[in-house]
């Protein structure tokens, strides 16, 4: 910023005023980030020194500073606090491993270019519960949260907010602030609002709170009491009057990136504009979508650095010398010092202090050993039936602080010839990585265990004493080895000790990248001539003394620590990892206090004791000979062995004694440098370019210095081996001198095998390298050592990485440490808690995609942490050239450990797989690594006109692709066209001929019958009502009445009623009265839209219109004459109205589409005639036959089925008003089973409750009678795409109490045609087809088997209504469309909507929805338009007729699917894959918003959960749909709002989501 220079205490007073007058400015909004700056350079401009630019290791790019009142510390004092800062030890000090002052300087160099470039990376949402930690007075109190999130004004957008420089600018005070709410423009612009002035329609956007039944997942009592009404919310009063283009784009419109819309949040306009910046490949680089859409890794760059050398020579070590006096085998030197020098030291160990605890002498460990091997072999069964046998496999259960008892049963076990196994001490039933011991215990065939009686003790154990049976492991019998239960053997026995032979000695366990834990065995002539050559390379002598601070169970620590120390009389002083921890200094120490002339260390405590050295002053290392790095083959060991020799050569280290050196469990020792004369010269180091690792080659570095590697050498390769470099991957052939690859070790020093894994054993322990032309070199066999390195000057071994720890993303490897070692380096102190980071790659979309996850201090902000991941993001993608996908940051300490405290990779990466790892905060960036997604799709222009060749009903070869009900036939008696020209008379004449056939019988919650209606009761309720209409209501004919009843028999008669007095009923669902905020506007824009003149409606709902809790949501002065028809007088009006033709309107059906458009519907006198008539014909409903009906009759089907088809064919119908299920469960099954119900209509929300809430009761069912054997068919009512998987459940649930599969189908309306399909009680049977997803986001039908990948199972719609006709079309050319097309369905029928029932009229849309004609083909007929894609598909069945059977697909509706990337999705297809991704997903929607792709989901888990769906929900989409996920909301169960359809409002969540009022639990912005 401008007052770099500036000492601001020294400016003028009226200067600093006015400095903290624009302060204040910017804090309340005042002024844009770009106008603060300027002003601000202005004032300090006269009073800047101008100084040269400071020295590179103090550039740090500025933390984007959380209060944009102070001024932000200059450079020069941010740098002496992080001195200070790092002085202390505390919890977030920095991983030693990975220490390098000069990455650490080119990480910041690389930050400070980025600075620069400001990044507005929008800071993610969460709610304040989700804070695992958060410091206490960030935290919003709870009534601001519910106001911010609940009145939500629609924002004025400021003018100054107007470009985009200005909005990324604003982030960097605005984005940090953890609002509670989504996304709330930050606190600085909100401008000043008056309450009163919100517009009505946003009331309506308002109604989301409670729109929704509590989602069942944990169980029915739950879902009952929890549950809230469904309510229909149209959105922001649009009426259908749009058109549909108009009507999405409307609220879409967006100018210079900045919406228009003032309700956008200022988070997601963050989001877009970090997503304009280009990334890094040039589109050139995708591979493109052909139809099998094979995916190629993008094309190389031609500039790639390629390896120039000539094939490498195989590097021999100096020949391994023999020496007279060594022993035979491992056991008989032990035997000759227990013998000779039984007083000479072996081992000491210390106890937690440091101070030593025993020394055990040679004598005793020969001694015990004996003893052990002795108890081993003939005290453990009976007499007859020893347990163990020589060869057979023990395992070693013993703790890191006690390595006496490891020696005596480790010894023990090679004078028994059984074979030990050392494995960690299990701690619990959750150890990371527990069961994968379990199976290499099981590959081992290990079935024993010996084990200290301490430690037996600490094992868990089960209630009843014994130990656990831990997780995959096989059955075990655990011995105690403590001297007091071992049997001295008899004077004549002697253990066995046979010349080192092939026999397995012992099995060293190693775990793989994938967590896979297995056993390498190692022979005993291998174990004697790894001792030996360690002798000659290390140059030990008898008696000298080594301190060793390994791990003595396994690696360098057992090598050299346990097996080579005794073969030479060392004496060893252990030093356990707890006392480490303690006591850092404790191995320095020892080495001053023994004279040490080895010592054993990692880099890690190298680190600690430079730590903890101000503790010490007399210390002398002069006594090393030898100071081991096991770890010295990780490149940033370096600057731990600089930064350790520069402080302790003072005290005596001399610089040649450092001896990295490079091992793997497989080959053993591969390398270690040889101990240098004082005075020689150091070896060199080898700086390399990063970018030519990446990809393989190795190059010293010249341009950039930021991202070079420093690696030292591990010094030769050891006695007796030979040594190739080959390929990592494909078969092992011979690099190029300058190419990077596998260390392969041929020498009788290493691993055999892995024991009882032959397979995995060929592929690493018999490897025969081959040269370019794939010609074997030779005879011998290879090990492969894990380890990727090169040969440099003058044979020195170099090491670069471990293939464990390899990504290899887009083509190019990168190395785990090194990703490590850069995040480490971007100051984590105030967020890192011990520098513990885990990186790692996950497969998502034909590539790996990189992983970093790190423990957040537990006193860290979240201003902090999102700061640190942020610049973790920029030096990764600067210095290493790779794109992040996942950053996480979990709570301290709940990273799964490996024994030692390290953390456990693995695990780490199963959990994130899994959504187990329970992040506090994630910053996922897909969009910036997934490059090689398929290119968007261009439309190609469609340009199909009368010319394309028709002969008859072909296209192009196809069949046109429509199909037909069979014909509604003519009526030849006269009398039955009267009766049935009109409802009205329909009813009238049942009245008469038959008055008392009930026609409806209503059930209670209990299943009794709570009132019926015989048709000369409907028919004079229904005179009542009418009577009540013209004298009351003085309505005049043709008028609107609004009919507002819970479902009955009210409503029915009501209805006819209002046909007896000549008005138009309009059906209305009433309000909840338990929430009528929500519900009760809904009802007043329908009466609003129609111009009702009047209610209908009970007495209650009466009370409930003109109550106070009413007045709170909606002016309830202005209603409409409202009357109660409970107690109407018994009155007959003058006479029944007779419409003059049946082209009349006989009544209006409003609805609330998906798209949340409130849409009424004119259905005129014919059209119902027509319906019924069609369902009687394909229902056969006839007086005798009963049906029973379980939906909602507000809308639609239902509507139909409940009010008018038993009037009209006059069956009977038994009503269930779905809201009794609540209470009763199996009120709607019983009721089937009890009247033997052939015939059965219920909505989705019915069939969902009963298969979450009785799914698990179908025994209980039984118990009590239930038999569905009757249901011949159980039709679902709906407008959408069939929800194969829910009738699939519910048929397979109640097939035990004798559901027939074949009775569940569904049914198909739209707006414009109320029922086009339904399945009948003839025909085929519903087919199934499936087609490829791939196929239908591209417009087109592709049918494929089942199970095929990335397939859609469709079924079909239910069988076309007698009388209809549907054809596909292609809904931009209007041209009909050949068989298996996708495209929009078309109908033709006697009963299709007259149009819709708008307040402006618009004919334009009348024509176009409702007759409409094809652009060629067959011009004359006049089709609707429904809205919806699907096809049809003539299948091999035959219908009743005999012809092939035309069967129709409903795809999804139009208006709700998605245009992403050229290509069309259906949000269906998207939500299925959410809800799979994890447990907790209980419900998800998806909507887009601009050009991003929003998915929300209920969590019905704890909060804890909610930020583990985010990368599972960004994998699962990516990897099913290649889309990238714009922004992932979680919120509560019941949040996602539903119509009484079971549908989802996705356009009204979208609403809610931008207007701030969903009060999220996390919002996720993937960059």
């Amino acid at each position: 910023m401008a007052d770099r220079g500036v000492d601001l205490s020294a400016l003028p007073k009226e200067v600093r005023d006015q400095l903290a007058e624009l302060d204040l400015e910017l804090s309340e909004g005042d002024i844009t980030q770009k106008g603060y700056e300027k002003k601000r350079a202005k004032l300090l401009a006269p009073y800047i020194i101008h100084t040269p630019p400071p020295p590179p290791q103090n550039v740090q790019p500025p933390a984007p500073s959380s209060s944009s009142h102070a001024p932000p510390p200059s450079s020069s004092s941010r740098y002496r606090e992080r001195r200070t800062r790092r002085t202390h030890r505390s919890g977030g000090t920095r991983d030693d491993r990975y220490r390098s002052d000069i990455h650490t300087e080119a990480v910041q160099a690389a930050l400070a270019k980025h600075k620069e470039e400001k990044m507005a990376l929008p800071m993610p949402t969460k709610r304040r519960s989700t804070y695992v930690q958060s410091p206490i007075e960030t935290r919003t109190p709870p009534a601001v949260r519910r106001q911010s999130s609940v009145v939500a004004p629609q924002p004025q957008v400021n003018p100054n907010l107007q470009s985009p420089e200005s909005w990324v600018n604003h982030i960097v005070q605005g984005s940090s602030t953890s609002s509670s709410a989504s996304s709330t423009l930050s606190q600085e612009y909100q401008p000043q609002h008056q309450p009163h002035e919100q517009p009505r329609t946003a009331a309506v956007t308002d109604m989301l709170a409670h729109s929704r039944i509590g989602e069942t997942c944990a169980c029915v009592e739950n879902v009952l009491c929890r549950r809230c009404p469904r309510v229909d919310l149209p959105s922001n009063a649009v009426v259908r009057g749009m058109s549909r283009g108009q009507s999405r784009s409307s609220m879409m419109e967006t100018a210079d990136g900045v919406p228009v819309s003032s309700r956008v949040s200022t988070k997601i306009q963050q989001l877009l504009n970090t997503l304009k910046r280009p990334k890094r490949p040039p589109l050139s680089d995708f591979f493109t979508d052909d139809a099998e859409e094979i995916v190629e890794v993008p094309q190389p760059d031609p500039n790639t650095p390629k390896p120039e050398g000539r094939q490498i020579i195989p590097v021999k070590g100096e020949p391994l010398g023999v020496v007279s006096n060594w022993p035979p085998a491992l056991q008989a030197a032990l035997a000759r010092w227990g013998a000779t020098q039984g007083k000479s030291p072996a081992l000491t160990a210390l106890d937690i202090t440091g101070k030593p605890l025993y020394t055990l002498t040679y004598g005793k460990l020969w001694s015990r050993s004996v003893k052990l091997a002795y108890t081993l072999l003939n005290k453990l069964g009976t007499k007859n039936e020893q347990i163990l046998k020589p060869g057979d496999r023990v395992a070693l259960v013993y703790p890191n602080s006690d390595p006496g008892m490891f020696w005596v049963a480790f010894y023990g076990c090679l004078l028994a010839e059984v074979i030990p196994v050392p494995i960690e001490v299990p701690l619990s039933r959750k150890d990371a990585g527990i069961s994968q011991v379990g199976f290499l215990l099981g590959s081992c065939g290990v079935g024993l265990a010996l084990t200290s009686e301490i430690c037996l003790k600490g094992l868990p154990k089960t209630p009843t004493g014994e130990i656990l049976q831990f997780k995959g492991w096989p059955r075990m019998k655990w011995v105690i080895t403590d001297s007091k239960y071992l049997t001295k053997p008899s004077k004549d026995w002697q253990p066995h000790i046979p010349t080192a032979n092939t026999d397995p000695a012992y099995i060293e366990y190693k775990a793989n990248k994938e967590g896979t834990v297995v056993g390498v065995a190692v022979s005993k002539v291998a174990m004697l001539t790894h001792c030996q050559s360690l002798t000659q390379a290390c140059n030990y002598c008898e008696g000298e003394t080594l301190v060793n601070v390994l791990d003595f169970k396994k690696d360098m620590g057992l090598w050299h620590g346990v097996l080579t120390a005794v073969m030479n009389r060392i004496h060893t002083i252990s030093v356990p990892y707890a006392v480490m921890k303690a006591c850092p200094l404790s191995w320095v120490q020892r080495v001053h206090i023994h004279k040490a002339r080895v010592a054993l260390v990692k880099c890690r405590d190298l680190h600690w004791a430079m730590m903890a050295h101000r503790e010490q002053r007399d210390i002398s290392l002069a006594s090393l000979r030898m100071l081991i790095v096991a770890d010295g083959a990780n490149p940033w060991s370096v600057s731990s062995c600089d930064a350790f020799l520069n402080k302790f050569q003072s005290h005596g280290l001399k610089p040649e004694v450092i001896c990295p050196c490079a091992t793997s469990p497989e080959a053993m020792t591969v390398a270690i440098r040889r101990s240098g004369v004082p005075g020689a010269p150091l070896p060199a180091r080898a700086i390399l370019s990063m970018g030519g690792l990446s990809h393989g080659v190795i190059r010293v570095n010249t341009e950039d210095k930021n991202s070079a590697l420093t690696v030292q050498d591990v010094g030769h390769v050891m006695p007796g081996a030979l040594m190739c470099i080959v390929k990592p991957d494909g078969p092992p052939q011979l690099c190029k001198t300058d190419e990077i690859g596998e260390i392969i070790i041929n020498s009788r020093a290493g691993g055999n095998m892995y024991y009882g894994l032959p397979g995995l054993t060929k592929n690493t322990f018999e490897v025969i390298p081959v040269n370019a032309n794939g010609v074997p070199i030779g005879e011998i066999p290879f090990v492969r050592s894990g380890l990727l390195g090169f040969v440099g000057p003058g044979s020195l071994i170099f090491v670069v990485g471990k293939i464990e720890g390899l990504l290899m993303v887009s083509g190019r490897r990168h190395n785990a440490d090194d990703l490590v070692a850069t995040a480490l380096a971007v100051e984590p102190v105030k967020t890192v808690y011990r520098g513990r980071i885990a990186v790692f790659s996950v497969t998502v979309f034909y590539d790996e995609r990189v992983v970093i996850v790190a423990e957040q201090r537990p006193d860290a902000s979240e201003e902090d942490s999102f700061q640190w991941m942020s610049r973790v993001l920029q030096a990764i993608d600067s210095i290493h050239q790779v794109g992040l996908y996942c950053l996480a940051l979990v709570p301290a300490n709940t990273l799964p450990k490996t024994p030692l405290g390290g953390i456990h990779i693995s695990d780490t990466k199963q959990f994130f797989l899994e959504g187990n790892l329970h992040p506090c905060n994630i910053l996922m960036c897909p969009h910036t690594c997934v490059t090689n997604l398929p290119k968007p799709r261009q439309k190609q222009p469609v340009g199909v006109g009368p010319a394309s060749v028709m002969v008859g009903n072909l296209v192009a070869g196809k069949r046109i692709a429509q199909a037909a009900g069979r014909d509604l036939g003519l009526i030849e008696d006269q009398d039955l066209v009267r009766k049935h020209q009109y409802l009205t008379e329909a009813l009238q004449w049942r009245a008469q001929t038959d008055p008392d056939h009930v026609l409806y019988i209503l059930l209670n919650a209990k299943g009794v019958t709570v009132g019926t209606a015989t048709c000369v009761q409907l028919h004079k309720r229904a005179e009542k009502i009418a009577a009540a209409l013209t004298e009351k209501g003085s309505i005049n004919t043709g008028e609107n009445v609004v009919l507002l009843y819970p479902p009955g028999i009210d409503l029915i008669a009501a209805f006819y009623g209002c046909l007896y007095a000549g008005c138009v009923p309009v059906n209305v669902r009433p309000p909840h009265p338990q929430n009528l905020a929500a519900t009760l506007p809904t009802v007043r824009m329908i009466i609003d839209v129609s111009k009702a003149a009047c209610i209908l409606t009970t007495q209650n709902l009466m009370r409930t219109l003109r109550s106070k809790e009413a007045a709170a949501s909606v002016n309830v002065k202005t209603w409409p004459t409202i009357i109660d028809t409970d107690d109407l007088p018994r009155r007959r009006p003058p006479q029944i109205y007779k419409p003059p033709t049946a082209e009349m309107i006989a009544y209006l059906d409003f609805s609330v589409s998906t798209t949340g458009m409130l849409t009424g519907v004119k259905i005129s006198h014919a059209a119902v005639s027509a319906l019924c008539r069609s369902i009687k014909l394909q229902c056969e409903l006839y007086s005798s036959r009963q049906i029973a009906i379980c939906l909602d009759p507000y809308c639609g089907l239902g509507f139909v089925l409940w009010c008018l088809a038993s009037v009209y064919s006059g069956h009977q119908s038994i009503l269930i008003p779905p809201f009794e299920l609540e209470t009763s469960l199996s009120l709607w099954l019983s009721t089937l089973s009890q009247y033997r119900i052939r015939d059965t209509f219920c909505s989705y929300s019915v069939m969902e409750l009963c298969t979450k809430g009785l799914g698990t009761q179908t025994d209980l069912l039984k118990a009590r009678g239930v038999n569905l054997s009757c249901v011949r068919s159980c039709v679902v009512i709906a407008e959408e795409r069939p929800r194969l998987a829910l009738t699939h459940s519910f048929s397979k649930l109640f097939k035990d109490v004798g559901l027939s599969s074949r009775a569940v189908s569904t049914a198909f309306g739209s707006r414009v045609n109320l029922a086009i399909c339904l399945q009948g009680t003839t025909g085929p049977d519903p087919c199934t087809v499936y087609v490829d997803m791939k196929s239908l986001r591209h417009d087109r039908v592709r049918l494929v088997e089942r199970g095929a990948p990335q397939s859609l199972p469709l079924m079909e719609s239910g069988k076309i209504l007698p009388g209809v006709r549907v054809i596909i079309v292609n809904p931009e050319t209007r041209g009909p469309l050949g068989d298996s097309h996708l495209g929009e369905i078309w109908v033709n029928s006697p009963h299709s909507a007259s149009g819709y029932y708008t307040i402006y009229g618009e004919e334009s849309l009348q024509a176009d929805h409702f007759n409409t004609k094809l652009s060629f083909g067959d011009p004359h007929t006049l089709w609707a338009r429904t809205g919806y894609l699907g096809f049809v598909k003539r299948t091999e069945l035959l219908d009743a007729s005999g012809d092939r059977h035309d069967a129709l697909f409903v795809v999804g509706s139009l208006d709700e699917t998605l245009e992403l990337r050229g290509l069309r999705y259906h949000p269906i297809d998207i939500e299925t894959s959410v809800s799979r991704a994890h447990r907790s997903i209980a419900e998800s929607a998806v909507f887009t918003w601009t050009n991003l792709l929003v998915v929300v989901s209920e969590l019905c888990g704890s909060e804890q959960d909610a930020l583990d769906l985010v990368p599972l929900i960004t994998n699962v989409v990516l990897e099913e749909h290649h889309l990238i996920v714009g922004v992932v909301v979680i919120v509560d169960p019941g949040v996602i709002p539903i119509n009484s359809r079971g549908e989802k409002q996705r356009m009204h969540l979208r609403d809610s989501f931008l207007a701030d009022q969903l009060d999220p639990i996390y919002v996720a912005y993937n960059m």
